[in-house]
């Protein structure tokens, strides 16, 4: 993109963060005509005061405006910047397997490194290490895509298994990060690998994640259908077997989809499809981590939460929250209780409880500083909390905004 005019790079990014030229246009004072002529290159940006205003707007580095590499971020240790997203998307954007069919595929890294490289990937994600995760990506995303091309035979299969999970690994971060569309693709691309690897269950997971990607991107509907379709079909009995794996990837389908259901109100479906999981998880009799899950009666309890915050019921997510055993909760691993505690900071938020909602916050930034610096939803809620703070907020509170760069 560094060889595009200046108003092409502004229509590209207006069109990555969804906005309209009308929207931009408002946003930015100016007419529609005005940015109209700006993207088509008619009327030049010569003013680096406007230029710097484009880029606030649009939520990216003016460097990128001007076709240059952007300055590394001091933050950067635990958020994703700008660079990385080019990065991932590059890595995204390959088609080493289609290539191989016609040329030679590319020289594959061998699976055994493969494997504990993806299985620290995923503890990286599950510990909340999200700029760490996010630089691994690309590199990751490249060597699993060449062992998928370069494999065949028995080890095929398993290079086919390992690719899948990467493309789940990179859209559950980028979702969490607000890259939503960059998160479907990827989550679309381990479906489809999925079937490669011949394993159902990693199919099943895989339709967790693009349904998590399809309500980020306002398609909750569709997301719910899906999750309960694919979670019949996986459904625990019959001709299926009843593994913990199984009951594992049947609940977090069933939780998934009670989560879309929660997203357009429909609060008889979240009800039945979490009382179908809490049958899943006494089935499976504690909490585990089959297929990177996390699915157990602790984990059922989060999302029973998380689903009330997304039905506005806030009193109703504290009450489960304050009936979490203690100890079950410490058991889980940091990204699940940081998440849990960014819901519960939403729900004290709806109840005009800003106190409580700050110190959730602070609590989260304690296990898993990414999960609550870098998440966009984290950061509407302590830019809530800060607004309806009488006076000046705690100085906890007033750092730890600092940190995420959120003001009043």
């Amino acid at each position: 993109m560094d060889d595009l005019p200046i108003g092409r790079r502004v229509a590209y990014w207006r069109g990555r963060r969804k906005m309209s030229q009308q929207v931009f246009a408002d946003r930015l004072g100016k007419s529609k005509s005005w940015v109209d002529k700006v993207e088509r290159g008619v009327r030049r940006l010569d003013k680096f005061s406007v230029l710097h205003e484009i880029a606030d707007i649009l939520q990216v580095d003016v460097q990128l405006l001007l076709g240059k590499d952007p300055e590394r971020r001091t933050d950067t240790l635990t958020c994703i910047d700008q660079v990385e997203v080019e990065e991932i998307r590059a890595a995204l954007e390959r088609y080493d397997s289609m290539s191989a069919y016609f040329d030679a595929a590319p020289y594959p890294p061998p699976l055994n490194d493969l494997r504990k490289a993806v299985n620290h990937a995923w503890l990286t994600y599950q510990y909340g290490r999200y700029g760490m995760l996010t630089r691994a990506l690309p590199k990751l995303l490249r060597d699993a895509q060449a062992a998928d091309a370069g494999y065949g035979g028995d080890q095929a299969r398993e290079a086919a298994h390992l690719l899948g999970q990467v493309y789940q690994i990179a859209s559950s971060v980028l979702r969490k990060l607000g890259e939503c569309d960059l998160a479907w693709l990827a989550a679309d691309r381990s479906m489809a690998v999925a079937q490669r690897a011949d394993d159902p269950l990693l199919a099943g997971i895989a339709t967790t994640r693009v349904c998590n990607a399809l309500v980020a991107m306002g398609r909750a509907r569709p997301a719910l259908e899906l999750n309960v379709n694919i979670a019949n079909r996986l459904a625990p009995g019959g001709r299926n077997d009843v593994t913990p794996a199984r009951l594992s990837v049947y609940g977090m389908l069933l939780l998934q989809g009670a989560m879309a259901a929660a997203r357009i109100g429909d609060s008889a479906t979240v009800d039945d499809l979490i009382g179908g999981a809490q049958e899943a998880a006494t089935l499976l009799g504690g909490d585990h981590n089959h297929y990177w899950t996390s699915f157990g009666p602790t984990n059922l309890q989060l999302h029973r939460a998380a689903a009330a915050v997304e039905l506005g019921d806030g009193a109703r997510a504290v009450e489960t929250h304050h009936r979490i055993s203690e100890a079950a909760f410490n058991a889980l691993l940091p990204e699940r209780r940081a998440h849990h505690l960014l819901d519960i900071a939403r729900a004290f938020a709806q109840l005009g409880d800003v106190a409580n909602a700050g110190e959730m916050l602070l609590r989260g930034d304690r296990l898993a500083p990414s999960e609550i610096r870098c998440r966009p939803i984290a950061h509407e809620v302590m830019a809530d909390v800060l607004r309806r703070t009488r006076g000046a907020p705690p100085v906890p509170i007033a750092e730890l905004a600092e940190h995420m760069g959120v003001g009043v």
